[in-house]
C-alpha cells in the first residue's frame, strides 16, 4: 500500500468514526419519549459487548470447549450474584485448568 492509499483509509476512518457520533446530536434535538426506542438503547452497549466478546472467548483457547465450560461456569457465576472480578477470575482459572488437562491427555484435545 502506498501512502496515499494508507491516508486515504485514516480519514475515511476518522469521518465514519465521528459521522456516527456527530449525526445523531444534529437530528436529535430533545428527549427521546418513545419507551420502545429507548429500550433499545439502552442494551445496545451490553450486545456490542457480548458481540465482540463472545468469539474471542471460545477462539483463543487452547481448545474452543475450554471456552464455552468457562463461559457457562461465568453466566452461572455471575447469576448468583458474583462481580466482575471474581467471574473473570474463576473463567481464567477454568480455562487454564481445562487446557492444562487436555495438553495431557491427548485424547480430550
Amino acid at each position: 500500500m502506498d501512502k496515499h492509499s494508507i491516508v486515504v483509509c485514516i480519514l475515511l476512518a476518522i469521518i465514519t468514526t465521528n459521522m456516527i457520533r456527530v449525526v445523531p446530536m444534529l437530528l436529535i434535538k430533545g428527549q427521546i419519549s418513545n419507551r420502545f426506542l429507548r429500550s433499545f438503547l439502552y442494551y445496545v452497549p451490553y450486545v456490542t459487548l457480548a458481540v465482540m466478546t463472545f468469539p474471542s472467548m471460545v477462539q483463543t483457547t487452547m481448545s474452543p470447549l475450554s471456552g464455552i465450560v468457562a463461559l457457562i461456569i461465568g453466566i452461572i457465576a455471575a447469576w448468583r450474584g458474583m462481580g466482575l472480578f471474581p467471574v473473570a477470575a474463576i473463567c481464567c482459572a477454568i480455562v487454564y485448568l481445562m487446557d492444562s488437562l487436555m495438553s495431557l491427555t491427548p485424547a480430550l484435545s
